[in-house]
């Protein structure tokens, strides 16, 4: 079909799965069920696999996780050139996969572990396992070419993470007119918050130093420093006192602070930001979806939303096996009636 047609079609059917997603009030559904047997019924169609809960748990998760893949693939299929950043988006995948690979052989673990697959995007050789050079030869990670030992693992994954994001990031540059401020102010709002709470979890539970947090940050150029598109937010709270509620009154997104009580001691709490954070940016995805109907936006914003749906069904998951209750859960968890 041409682009036009595609894009009202797919436009459509994004729709027509978010309605039937656990997102907005319909995520309430997932905190009503008393089980994880329940929660697999709600979830999904067919029996329910005999397996101890942990396990369960573990399928739920990864099924679920399969299920949204296929879901997004099945839409942008129906553009005979998809644009660079819907591609991209669906990268991550193939970057977190190739984490899994080389924490197995790093481990030396001989069978190849679970990898999520995005089918005909796909670009590393996982039939070369174990075999790490077939398996990134002539790819976008082909530098990723030996076992990393156990003290070089991180670095190897923030070298992943961070050739994810610029190639996301210029992915966004290249879309232009409302397309791209739209999806540009998403994907950087996104990137902006998880840097701040990368900043954040330093300062308050490992005391890092603003030296040593720099450098962990995620940039969409390194050059740029503190005027980076991404980083920039980040940089403006290094010096900030997490003991000092004064000190926060003037932020950018002082909004999002945990309160203070008067006469009793405050510290900046990173998952009271985190939560108020993914409140935001759900709200901002589901109105991103509906702004620029059958738009690249549109399929960017379902991403995302799907991606939310998917951190509270791992949530649920995980507490159901824990045997948390639903009130606590759900206030654990970033839940809100989004319309």
């Amino acid at each position: 079909m041409d682009s036009s047609a595609a894009s009202a079609y797919v436009y459509a059917k994004a729709g027509g799965m978010l309605a039937k997603s656990f997102v907005g009030k319909n995520a309430a559904k997932l905190f009503s069920v008393k089980s994880l047997r329940d929660l697999y019924s709600l979830l999904f169609s067919g029996e329910v696999p005999s397996m101890p809960e942990i396990l369960l748990a573990k399928e739920i998760e990864s099924r679920s996780e399969k299920q949204f893949l296929n879901q997004y693939i099945d839409l942008i299929k129906n553009f005979t050139r998809p644009s660079d950043v819907l591609v991209a988006l669906l990268n991550f995948y193939e970057y977190d996969n190739l984490k899994a690979l080389g924490a197995a052989l790093c481990l030396g673990e001989p069978s190849l572990p679970e990898v999520f697959s995005i089918k005909a995007f796909s670009w590393l050789n996982y039939k070369a396992w174990p075999n790490i050079k077939k398996i990134t030869e002539k790819t976008p990670v082909s530098w990723y070419n030996e076992i990393p030992t156990v003290s070089e693992l991180q670095d190897y994954d923030s070298k992943l993470d961070s050739q994810y994001i610029k190639e996301l990031w210029s992915a966004v540059q290249k879309l232009s007119g409302d397309d791209r401020i739209e999806v540009e102010k998403l994907v950087r709002t996104e990137f902006s918050f998880r840097n701040i709470l990368w900043v954040l979890r330093l300062k308050v539970y490992y005391k890092m130093s603003s030296e040593e947090i720099r450098k962990r940050l995620a940039f969409a150029d390194e050059s740029k420093k503190n005027r980076d598109e991404l980083a920039g937010d980040a940089f403006a709270i290094l010096e900030k006192d997490v003991s000092s509620y004064e000190d926060w009154k003037n932020w950018k997104y002082f909004r999002h602070v945990n309160p203070h009580d008067d006469g009793s001691v405050w510290e900046l709490d990173p998952t009271w930001v985190e939560k108020s954070f993914k409140d935001e940016f759900s709200k901002m995805a589901f109105s991103a979806f509906h702004k620029n109907p059958m738009s690249v936006l549109s399929l960017v914003s379902w991403f995302k939303i799907k991606q939310g749906e998917l951190d509270m069904i791992r949530a649920v998951a995980e507490g159901l096996r824990l045997d948390i209750g639903s009130e606590k859960l759900m206030a654990a968890v970033e839940y809100s009636e989004l319309k």
